[in-house]
């Protein structure tokens, strides 16, 4: 059997992916890019709620239309 994905491949992949990018980094230089990243991924969680509660009401909306 072949896999198709291996999620352990890709965690490895993105480990080294991110190690190769923080190399030679200072301290401040790393917390500024973790934080900078945090941020990003704030804005993604949000917009990923709002698509959610947009799905959410306009599903019931359809529920209570039949």
């Amino acid at each position: 059997m072949n896999k198709e994905f291996d999620c352990i491949e890709m965690k490895r992949k993105g480990a080294e992916k991110l190690h190769k990018k923080l190399a030679g980094l200072t301290l401040q230089e790393e917390l500024k890019f973790w934080q900078e990243r945090t941020k990003e991924l704030k804005k993604e969680q949000e917009s990923l709620r709002k698509q959610r509660r947009g799905y959410q009401k306009n599903n019931r909306q359809l529920k209570s239309s039949v």
